[in-house]
């Protein structure tokens, strides 16, 4: 996510300010929305606001901290105690659901949840809050339909007039009917709670989520929220009474919903996640007759893979992993060995990148714990900020490729492939592109004043190495359990964050408890924001699959000029426009599953594919103008967007390459599986 994935807010990363509560969209740049200030700041709305968040924040926290009790249960009984705890995953995945929603409801509160924001950081500042009031009604409509479509008919009493005429026939059909009666008298296999207990989950997400969009259009101005409620309403009806004719319209339908209106959406800023679920149940709800509660159930089947379960675990980790100093003390190692050569430096950064982004998973968490570090010396060396943000933000597209990247984690999960071959797949080109980035970072160091650098003795390198070799232990650690089959990908999680702490109150000792909830809050609330995007998307993936959309899409591709390699340039151009657009785990999520069975068909080796796809999603996630990544790197490097577009070029050409070489010669992939 993000993680390229997905970005993780500037106020949560190592290094950064202090969270702004005017800040929104996880406060990437601080004049991001300005149509937050706006808001006329009700004591009583912000009290309310407060409020929610000092309920859910410190539940979801323990709820994070219960799922890495009871995945590390499950490794030390199966692999000490030679006795697998049957009802552990399926306990997980049920309070994972909990968490997601509870993750989305902070993510909200504190604007975190990930969203496109080019254009409206560039309108004047009344456009802006009227976007801003659109999108605030957009998560109330969205949320308010969904409820209406699983607890309404549920909490109608058995018997009453309106029941009675609701179901035609008792109450009791009616409440049998909806989506929650049906799930009631479905059980949990091991643990036997019904599912609508489970489901429970997604209905107090949502309510929340409601209220907390109400009081923000009861914080807007009269003169903005009104006009927009009016249009609201107005335009929902006349998709209601013009229902005939969106049937009729056939795939046009599908168009105008999921191109045009997820368009328009996106680029004013409404977050990703309700962008997916307002067009899928608008779809649903006046272009087909199904109900509108089987959005809950893809919602569901999209939250409760126990492998996505490794999406918390390790931002968890890679946030300890910053906060007991591990991230430092291993870029102060590579430092010392080759920091003092003619753009050393910029080696140093990227080497940097690849190291800890095989800890972290977590992109700009990466960026973050490494810029802190590094630039500093690197400007007083003479390097240009828009050079370093430059090489930051590619260096994060390049690291997009290593395990245990989110991406890799997903892509595996929702296109049923094997995640231990991906992480043992992109190592290889993940280095390549590396290689690259470094090629082009030494020829543009001529500004590198050479006389200002320190040469670190040996006896200082071999100490710095013997400092950091406790963190240089641990992705070799994380990938040797993965590839050796000894735990899976969520299970290994557990074991990093224990070895960190470990090493953090042993070794390093630099464990602050005070910093404890924190990271579990912002984990939550990262969780939430990518989780939720991926729940969305899964939605949307089915109902353009229910329409047909899928088969129509398989037959133009399979049919498309150059066979192999037409498809191949296809995909690439596909995924490096939804990464800028849409960033990365939507569109794996929406297109994987759609694109990997004709790579399959077409003979492609699907590991190989997966690894082309991902470096292409990443160019565009961390490609300006829209590559939400590459913001990401500026707010973290505090440069101007504008001022490193044009020194990334060079870069991003780099990135091309190796895409081009990878995608060309598979065994770059596939060679060591």
């Amino acid at each position: 996510m993000v993680s390229a994935s997905p970005p993780m807010p500037e106020a949560t990363l190592p290094g950064a300010t202090p969270p702004d509560p005017n800040q929104a969209n996880g406060g990437e740049l601080e004049d991001l929305l300005a149509p937050r200030q706006a808001r006329l700041h009700r004591t009583w709305t912000r009290a309310v606001e407060r409020a929610i968040g000092w309920i859910v924040e410190p539940v979801a926290a323990m709820l994070i901290v219960a799922e890495v009790c009871i995945l590390g249960a499950g490794v030390f009984s199966r692999y000490v105690m030679q006795d697998a705890l049957v009802w552990g995953d399926e306990l997980a995945s049920i309070l994972f659901l909990w968490l997601t929603m509870l993750g989305a409801v902070g993510a909200y509160l504190r604007d975190e949840h990930m969203r496109l924001t080019t254009i409206i950081r560039r309108v004047p500042l009344h456009i802006a809050q009227i976007f801003e009031t659109i999108g605030t009604a957009v998560v109330a409509v969205f949320s308010l339909e969904l409820l209406a479509a699983l607890v309404w008919p549920a909490v109608i009493p058995p018997g009453s007039s309106l029941s009675n005429l609701l179901s035609g026939s008792g109450g009791s059909q009616f409440f049998a009917a909806s989506y929650l009666g049906q799930e009631a008298i479905d059980f949990t296999p091991s643990l036997q709670i019904p599912r609508s207990y489970v489901l429970l989950g997604i209905v107090v997400g949502l309510t929340l989520i409601l209220a907390i969009s109400a009081l923000r259009l009861i914080d807007s101005r009269p003169k903005t929220v009104l006009p927009v409620l009016a249009a609201t309403v107005a335009l929902s009806i006349a998709a209601w009474l013009g229902r005939d004719v969106f049937v009729a319209l056939g795939n046009l339908s599908l168009v105008l919903f999921f191109v045009m209106f997820v368009g328009a959406e996106i680029a004013i800023g409404v977050p990703i996640a309700f962008t997916f679920g307002m067009a899928t149940l608008s779809y649903l709800a006046v272009a087909t007759r199904l109900p509108l509660s089987v959005v809950a159930g893809q919602m569901d089947e999209g939250m409760s893979n126990i492998v996505l379960l490794a999406v918390p675990l390790f931002v968890l980790l890679g946030a300890l992993m910053e906060a007991v100093g591990i991230a430092r003390r291993l870029v102060d190692a590579i430092a010392a060995f080759v920091g003092h050569l003619r753009g050393g430096l910029n080696i140093v950064l990227v080497a940097a990148m690849f190291l800890v982004s095989g800890i972290s998973g977590s992109k700009l968490a990466d960026m973050a714990a490494v810029a802190p570090v590094l630039f500093p010396e690197m400007e007083r060396r003479g390097h240009k900020r828009s050079e370093m943000i430059a090489l930051l933000s590619t260096s994060g597209a390049m690291a997009e490729l290593i395990p245990p990247s989110l991406v890799l984690i997903i892509i595996g999960s929702v296109c049923n492939l094997s995640i231990q071959a991906l992480f043992t797949g992109g190592l290889l080109p993940a280095a390549l592109a590396s290689l690259c980035l470094i090629v082009v970072a030494l020829r543009r160091s001529r500004d590198d004043r050479m006389e200002l650098a320190h040469r670190a003795s040996w006896t200082m390198r071999l100490r710095a190495l013997a400092v950091a070799l406790p963190g240089l232990v641990m992705p070799f650690l994380i990938r040797y359990l993965i590839v050796a089959g000894i735990a899976t990908a969520t299970e290994v999680s557990t074991v990093g964050v224990a070895y960190t702490l470990i090493v953090g109150i042993v070794i390093y000792r630099e464990f602050d408890c005070r910093r404890v909830y924190p990271k579990l809050r912002e984990t939550a609330n990262l969780t939430g924001a990518i989780m939720l995007i991926i729940a969305m998307a899964t939605a949307m993936s089915w109902a353009l699959t229910q329409s047909g959309f899928a088969e129509s899409l398989a037959q133009a591709l399979e049919h498309a000029p150059g066979g192999q390699v037409g498809f191949m340039v296809l995909s690439i151009l596909l995924f490096a426009i939804l990464g800028s657009v849409l960033e990365g785990i939507p569109a794996i999520v929406l297109f994987g599953t759609l694109l990997f069975p004709i790579a399959r068909t077409l003979g492609i080796n699907e590991i190989h594919y997966a690894i082309t796809v991902i470096l292409a999603m990443s160019i565009g996630l961390f490609s300006p103008p829209l590559g939400v990544g590459y913001y990401g790197a500026c707010a973290v490097g505090r440069c101007d967007p504008d001022l490193a577009a044009r020194a990334i070029l060079p870069y991003l050409a780099a990135l091309a390459v190796a895409l081009v070489l990878i995608a060309a010669v598979p065994w770059i992939s596939i060679g060591f599986l």
